[in-house]
């Protein structure tokens, strides 16, 4: 029956806690609405939904919570839970409640809460135990990390045959020769820890992480994955387990089983269909508690999204686009590791791509599979050089040339030879910025001339968290703070101007959802070649470019603010004045 529009309808009460709050100017009414509406939607509790939202820290709302419920206050990170207790109990009833079981006293069990209000908690957890139970108040974060660490213990030790298909992934080592592992898991002692490594992996690249690190400590093993940059626990199995799990990636990998003592590198193809696959380059290295492995996901098909999705500036863009499409020179990616230069390199030489052009590449190692280029991974154990490489290139009727890094004097000279007799170069440097990139080669020993006359664009760059576009919202920051930040009065002033901030919600990842690079992209104009030739420094490189109208980094990032692609704090992140 319809309502009458004279009828109002009131808002849901708060909670209990969500009026303690409000009682004592914690929060505000709205604010403690907004949350709990939230926290409704998506079906988790309150204190998850304000730690999450940065309304109340999560040390103080524990704080807090104690005092007003007289409920006692533990440091998590001071105790081990007892992890036979949590497997009988279940890693279903564990996240349903958002509690977590410490230990059994006599007939008694110990639950660690962060909402001292949560008596469904306790009911539950009785119900299933048969014991007594008693809240002890943990702080939301620390409480939220140890569950997601006992289900992953949970998940090691308790993979059932429903995850049976996890052991008939096709799987081939990194070198051409080695033999393909098909069914591995015949074992049934190892089928366990082949299905959850298995697992893992697969959990990996639905997530679109870009590594995952194995780790082994003396009364703890953890698993972590690298995902929009940063790095976040998403399990815990039992420590007991570190050697198989490592004897399990060397075994996929083709690394030396009996050897321990030094660090080894392979990879792994991983076959999800058959026109599927995803590559790992693994990475082993002895630990005081036994081996740590590191695997990068190697995703070809990120160098197929094409140069309009790596987040470029349209003159940006079009500074690179003719820059690829002269016939010589020398193109230069820069930027610390993890800042996406690979992937700018791989686009670059996708779009050079076709039947009439000749490609080649030196790598340490080559990271995405492209057809239709000759990669060489370089080897110094054998002399198989970036200098040695590429002066077998020159006598390969190359087009286009890639170096993965420049790194001595040899390399840049043979680069820069290839760049002045007619071919194409890219390649990469590790520096701040793109100014320093030309005094970094003047320091090595290449002469001016050739730098001058060579070097014909240089793109430096960062990545910076996206924002998430289903929860983010407005940031009142005060035009003062905005100013000295960055922006500009014309930025402030303009009708309509806004920057956001991260929220979080379930779409994504604390506020923020994929990565955009952020770029310096600068040509190498006749008036910088002219301070190179004049033994200028980069700082004069840099008025010179600024005067050209080119946006250093941290005007990218605060462009990348105002569009509302990302916010102030990753743009601070991965800039700086």
């Amino acid at each position: 029956m319809a309502l009458s529009p004279n009828v109002t309808v009131s808002a849901p009460p708060l909670s209990g806690l969500a009026r303690r709050f409000v009682a004592n100017q914690l929060l505000s009414e709205e604010q403690a609405r907004e949350s709990q509406a939230k926290a409704v939607r998506n079906s988790r509790p309150i204190v998850s939904q304000l730690v999450e939202d940065k309304l109340i820290p999560p040390s103080r709302l524990a704080e807090f919570a104690s005092n007003e419920f007289g409920t006692p206050l533990l440091d998590l990170g001071s105790i081990e839970p007892d992890a036979n207790t949590i497997r009988e109990l279940g890693e279903k009833l564990i996240r349903a409640q958002h509690a977590l079981p410490l230990y059994k006293r006599g007939r008694k069990l110990y639950l660690a809460v962060s909402d001292p209000t949560n008596l469904q908690a306790l009911d539950e957890f009785k119900f299933a135990s048969g014991f007594a139970t008693e809240a002890v108040l943990v702080e939301e974060d620390k409480l939220a990390k140890a569950i997601e660490a006992a289900a992953g213990a949970i998940q090691a030790s308790h993979i059932g045959a429903g995850d049976s298909d996890l052991e008939n992934l096709t799987i081939e080592a990194g070198d051409e020769d080695g033999p393909q592992e098909k069914n591995a898991g015949d074992d049934e002692e190892d089928a366990p820890i082949i299905r959850y490594v298995n697992k893992v992996l697969i959990d990996a690249i639905n997530r679109g992480c870009s590594d995952i690190h194995f780790e082994p400590y003396e009364k703890k093993y953890r698993i972590r994955y690298r995902l929009d940059g940063e790095l976040k626990e998403i399990a815990s199995p039992p420590v007991q387990l570190a050697g198989r799990f490592a004897a399990r990636l060397k075994v996929m990998s083709r690394l030396d089983l009996a050897e321990r003592r030094v660090p080894q590198d392979g990879r792994i193809k991983l076959k999800l269909s058959a026109s599927k696959s995803i590559d790992f380059r693994v990475s082993t290295c002895p630990t005081l508690w036994g081996e740590k492995v590191v695997m990068r996901i190697l995703d070809s098909s990120s160098a197929m999204l094409g140069i309009d999705a790596l987040g470029y500036e349209p003159v940006q863009k079009d500074h690179y686009m003719k820059a690829l499409s002269k016939p010589q020179g020398m193109i230069l990616v820069t930027g610390p590791t993890g800042s996406g230069k690979t992937v700018s390199l791989y686009t670059g030489i996708n779009i050079l791509n076709t039947e009439d052009c000749n490609i080649s590449t030196a790598e340490d190692p080559a990271e995405i599979n492209l057809p239709g280029i000759n990669q060489v991974n370089v080897n110094p154990k054998v002399g198989l050089t970036f200098a040695a490489a590429l002066k077998a290139f020159l006598r390969q009727d190359p087009d286009v040339i890639m170096v993965g890094e420049i790194r001595d004097l040899e390399t840049a000279e043979i680069a820069i030879k290839a760049a002045q007799t007619g071919h194409l170069v890219l390649s990469t440097l590790h520096t701040n910025d793109a100014p320093q990139t030309l005094t970094r080669l003047l320091n090595m020993g290449v002469p001016a001339y050739n730098v001058a006359s060579c070097v014909s664009l240089i793109i430096a760059q960062r990545l910076a968290r996206k924002l998430c576009k289903s929860c983010k919202k407005p940031d009142a920051v005060p035009r003062e703070e905005l100013l000295r930040e960055g922006f500009t009065e014309e930025d402030v002033d303009r009708p309509g101007f806004a920057i956001y901030k991260a929220v979080g919600c379930d779409q994504c990842n604390n506020g923020y959802k994929g990565r955009t690079g952020i770029y310096q992209v600068m040509p190498v104009t006749d008036a910088i070649s002219r301070i190179i030739m004049e033994n200028g420094n980069a700082i004069e490189i840099a008025d010179q470019a600024r005067r050209e109208g080119v946006a250093d980094l941290r005007r990218s990032a605060l462009k990348k603010v105002i569009d509302g692609a990302t916010d102030l704090t990753e743009a601070n992140r991965v800039t700086s004045d």
